[in-house]
C-alpha cells in the first residue's frame, strides 16, 4: 500500500463534503477570475469610449439596457457586479475553510487513534525496536502533517489547476499570443520543480530524524530527572540537549537555504514570464489588435496564472515533508506483532492449572530460558529466586505472552496458552511488574485501574492487604493525592504497594508478584505476604525475589541460574540439600538480608564460599 492509499482510506469517509468544498472552491476561483474582464470594461468603456464588442461574458451589460457607453449608469452597473461577485467569492470562500478545515481535524484525529490503537496492540518486543521520541513523533506530529496533505495542499493544488485551465482559456478569448510567454516558460517551472522535489524530500527526512532525536533527549531527562541531580551530571545532560538542539537547527537552516533558493529561482521565472506577457500584450495593443482593457486584464491573468504555477511549485515543496511523516506512519502500521492470539477464550476458567513443558527462548539469537518444567496446580504458592539475568522475569512474563517460548510449551488447563485470545488469557493474571508504573492521575485512580468504577471500601480492601492503607492515609489529601508521572512523589516503596493493591483489586485467579517487594523493608513484607496467604487462600501466586526470605513459606522454590532451574522443593528441601540456595540463604539471614544476591551467586559460582 502507497502512501496516498494509506491516507485516502482514512479521508474517504470525507470525500463528500470534500467534493462539495472544492465544488465550492471552484465557484469561488469562477467568480474572481471574472473580475478582471469587469476591469477591461471599466477602461473600455466608461474610461474610453471604445466600440462595443461581443464575446465578453459581460458583454449584456452594453446592449444599452444598462447603460450607453461612457455613461455613470454603465459605471454603477459595472460596479454593482465587480462588488456582488467579491461578496460572493468572500462568502464562499469562508465557508469553504471553515468545512475544509473541519474535516482536516477529523481526519487528524483519525489518524491519532489509528496509530495509538497499532500500539496497543504491538508485543513489547516490537514497540522496543522504536525509540520514545520515534514513537512521539509518529503518534503527534506525524499525524498533524500528513494530514495537512488532504486539507491544505491537494486542495490548493485542484485549485490552481482550475485556475490556470480558466485563465488560459479568458486569456486565449482575448488573444492566444498572450499564451506563448506562459507555455514557453513551461518547461523551466517542470524541471526546477523535480530537482527541488527531490532534494526537499531528502532534507525533510534528516528534520524528522532530528526532532525524534531531540523529543527522545527531552523525554529521557524528564524521567531520569534524580538520576541525573544524584550522578551530578547536569553538565552533561546540557551537552547533549544542546548538541541535539544545534543538529536540529543546523537541518532547519538547510531546509531555509534551500527554501530561498527555489522562491528565488521560481520568482526569476514569474518575472520573465509576467514582463514577458505585458510585452507582447502591449505590441498588440500599439497595433490595434488589443483594447487597452484587455491590456490590464492580460497582465492581471498572467499574474495570476504565475501565482499558482507557484503555489502547484510550493504545495508539492511543501508535500515532501508530508509524504515523509505518511510513510513512517504507515511503515508503522504495517508493523507486524510477533505475538498474535489464538481463538479460544479463556474467560470461563476459575481453576487454574498452569504446565511449563520443556520450555526455552531465546531472543536475538541468545537463549534466555533452558528446558523448564512445571506443573502449577491452582492455588499453589510458587517462588522463584536467582540473580539478575538468570530468567525469572522473562519466564513469568511468558506466562501472559509478553515473550513466546521458542521451544516446548505453556499449558492453561491442557490448552497451549497460543490458542487462547490474548484479552482472556492476561485477564487471568494480576500482574506486578519489578518496573512500578503509576499513573499522573489520584491514588485512587491508580489502585481501580482495572475496574473505575469499583466501590470505595473495595479500594481500601486492596490498599490493606498491600500495606498501602497506612502510608496513603497520612498523605495531606488521602486517596485523592495525585502521584506524579511515573510515580514521582512517593517512594519506592510506597509505589511497589500502591502496585500490589492494584493487583489485588483485579482478583484474577493468578496473582504474579515479579521481583516488587524489593523495597520493602522485611518487617512489611512478611506482613505484605501473610495477609495474600490469608485473604487470598484460592490464588495460584507466583513471586521472584532476590531475598531469598520472601520465598520461605511457598509450595515450591525454583533457584535459576542462566535461563535454568538448577535447584526446586521446598524451603526445608533446598535447605536439607545444602545447595547454592542454602548457602546464599544462611548469608542473607545473618546479614538481614543486606547482602547483594548476584555478588553471592558469583561468589559461590566460582567456589569462592
Amino acid at each position: 500500500m502507497g502512501v496516498f492509499q494509506f491516507g485516502f482510506r482514512q479521508w474517504k469517509k470525507y470525500l463528500p463534503l470534500d467534493i462539495l468544498t472544492k465544488l465550492m472552491s471552484f465557484a469561488a476561483l469562477t467568480a474572481d477570475l471574472l473580475l478582471p474582464l469587469l476591469t477591461a470594461m471599466f477602461i473600455n468603456y466608461v474610461i474610453r469610449e471604445e466600440e462595443p464588442e461581443q464575446g465578453n461574458v459581460f458583454s449584456f451589460l452594453l446592449s444599452g439596457k444598462y447603460g450607453e457607453v461612457h455613461s455613470m449608469q454603465l459605471f454603477w452597473n459595472l460596479a454593482i457586479w465587480f462588488l456582488g461577485l467579491i461578496l460572493l467569492k468572500d462568502v464562499i470562500v469562508y465557508a469553504k475553510n471553515y468545512i475544509l478545515q473541519k474535516l482536516g481535524l477529523g481526519l487528524e484525529t483519525d489518524l491519532r487513534v489509528l496509530t495509538f490503537h497499532k500500539l496497543m496492540e504491538l508485543d513489547s518486543e516490537t514497540v522496543s525496536e522504536y525509540n520514545t521520541g520515534e514513537l512521539l513523533t509518529t503518534l503527534n506530529s506525524d499525524t498533524i502533517m500528513f494530514k495537512e496533505m488532504f486539507c491544505r495542499m491537494i486542495p490548493n493544488i485542484c485549485d490552481s489547476i482550475f485556475v490556470l485551465v480558466l485563465a488560459v482559456v479568458m486569456l486565449a478569448s482575448i488573444n492566444w499570443y498572450l499564451l506563448i510567454i506562459p507555455v514557453a516558460l513551461t518547461p523551466f517551472f517542470a524541471v526546477a520543480l523535480l530537482r527541488f522535489r527531490k532534494l526537499a524530500r531528502e532534507n525533510f527526512r534528516a528534520i524528522r530524524s532530528c526532532n525524534s532525536n531531540m523529543s527522545l533527549t527531552v523525554q529521557e531527562n524528564i524521567e531520569a530527572v534524580r538520576l541525573v541531580r544524584s550522578f551530578t551530571n547536569e553538565e552533561l545532560e546540557k551537552k547533549k540537549f544542546d548538541q541535539s538542539n544545534l543538529t536540529l537547527r543546523d537541518s532547519h537552516i538547510k531546509q531555509v537555504k534551500l527554501s530561498s533558493t527555489f522562491e528565488a529561482v521560481f520568482s526569476i521565472i514569474r518575472q520573465v514570464a509576467y514582463v514577458g506577457s505585458i510585452a507582447v500584450a502591449a505590441v498588440l495593443v500599439m497595433h490595434g489588435q488589443l483594447l487597452v482593457g484587455y491590456l490590464v486584464a492580460c497582465a492581471d491573468y498572467v499574474f495570476r496564472i504565475m501565482n499558482h504555477v507557484t503555489q502547484i511549485n510550493n504545495s508539492f515543496f511543501q508535500m515532501q515533508q508530508q509524504l515523509v511523516s505518511g510513510r513512517k506512519m504507515l511503515d508503522f502500521m504495517n508493523s507486524k506483532s510477533r505475538i498474535v492470539g489464538g481463538d479460544q477464550s479463556a474467560g470461563s476458567m476459575e481453576q487454574i492449572h498452569i504446565k511449563v513443558e520443556d520450555a526455552s527462548l531465546a531472543i536475538q539469537g541468545q537463549k534466555i530460558l533452558k528446558h523448564i518444567d512445571l506443573d502449577i496446580t491452582p492455588g499453589k504458592k510458587i517462588g522463584i529466586v536467582g540473580g539478575t539475568g538468570s530468567g525469572k522475569s522473562v519466564l513469568l512474563e511468558s506466562l501472559i505472552r509478553v515473550h513466546d517460548v521458542s521451544e516446548g510449551r505453556i499449558t492453561l488447563n491442557g490448552t497451549d496458552i497460543r490458542e487462547y485470545d490474548l484479552d482472556s488469557l492476561r485477564q487471568k493474571f494480576s500482574y506486578v511488574f519489578q518496573d512500578v508504573f503509576l499513573f499522573s492521575n489520584t491514588i485512587t485512580s491508580n489502585i481501580a485501574y482495572s475496574e473505575p468504577e469499583v466501590e470505595r471500601q473495595q479500594i481500601r480492601k486492596a490498599a490493606e492487604h498491600a500495606q498501602a492503607h497506612g502510608f496513603i492515609s497520612n498523605l495531606l489529601d488521602g486517596y485523592e493525592t495525585i502521584v506524579g508521572e511515573r510515580g514521582l512523589g512517593i517512594s519506592g516503596g510506597q509505589k511497589q504497594r500502591v502496585s500490589i493493591a492494584r493487583a489485588l483489586l483485579r482478583n484474577a485467579p493468578i496473582l504474579v508478584l515479579d521481583d516488587s517487594t524489593s523495597a520493602l523493608d522485611v518487617g512489611t513484607e512478611k506482613k505484605l505476604l501473610a495477609d495474600i496467604k490469608k485473604y487470598y487462600p484460592d490464588k495460584t501466586l507466583l513471586i521472584s525475589a532476590h531475598r531469598l526470605s520472601s520465598v520461605v513459606d511457598c509450595d515450591e522454590i525454583l533457584f535459576m541460574r542462566d535461563g535454568s532451574i538448577e535447584e526446586r522443593g521446598t524451603f526445608e528441601e533446598l535447605m536439607k540439600l545444602g545447595g547454592d540456595f542454602a548457602k546464599i540463604y544462611n548469608i542473607q539471614k545473618n546479614q538481614e538480608g543486606s547482602v547483594n544476591f548476584d555478588a553471592l551467586a558469583d561468589a559461590i559460582a566460582e567456589g569462592g564460599m
